[in-house]
């Protein structure tokens, strides 16, 4: 299903077709993307576990009617899988309590670095979820991750420090985005 269409991108749910599969196992098995991500079991060593992944995305996001999700982000021109795309609530200190802070973020391939796509993705889901009446969207960044800090910058967000009030008290870069003024 499409959840959002830019100039550039169709941001979608992820499939268990083999293509999809492929690029989820290919984005989350290479070192160079998963050092920035502080999360059990990547990068992945076998290409079953991106259908363990996608699963994880499915039912954790079951209840969330599309508002908030783990999405494919293609390139209209092309139909290539540049990366994933997420707007959820972060986990608190706490992992399994959810908290009212909602997260925007990106993991390209990197074969799609460079070409604006984590950056007008995640623009068109803080539009989207601006809509919805939320006053503040975060960015958390793993210390060093300087592309990703840069697209939080180009987003206009503003750099916090670094925060631990999230992800079980890992210490991350903290950026926010108010919303807009009425």
């Amino acid at each position: 299903m499409t959840v959002i269409t830019t100039e550039r991108l169709i941001l979608r749910d992820w499939t268990d077709e083999a293509a999809d599969l492929a690029r989820i196992y290919d984005i989350y098995s290479r070192a160079d993307v998963t050092r920035w991500l502080n999360v059990v079991g990547l990068p992945m060593s076998d290409p079953s576990q991106a259908a363990e992944r996608l699963r994880f995305w499915q039912e954790r996001h079951a209840g969330d009617q599309g508002r908030y999700g783990t999405w494919a982000i293609e390139v209209r021109e092309t139909g290539v899988v540049a990366g994933t795309a997420l707007l959820k609530p972060l986990p608190g200190r706490d992992e399994s309590r959810l908290t009212d802070d909602i997260e925007v973020g990106w993991h390209l391939h990197p074969d799609s670095w460079g070409h604006g796509y984590a950056t007008e993705a995640a623009r068109a889901l803080i539009v989207r979820e601006f809509a919805t009446g939320t006053t503040e969207i975060y960015a958390v960044v793993s210390p060093g991750n300087e592309p990703s800090m840069a697209v939080c910058r180009r987003l206009g967000m503003a750099h916090v420090g670094r925060r631990a009030d999230w992800y079980g008290g890992e210490v991350l870069e903290t950026f926010v985005l108010a919303a807009p003024a009425a």
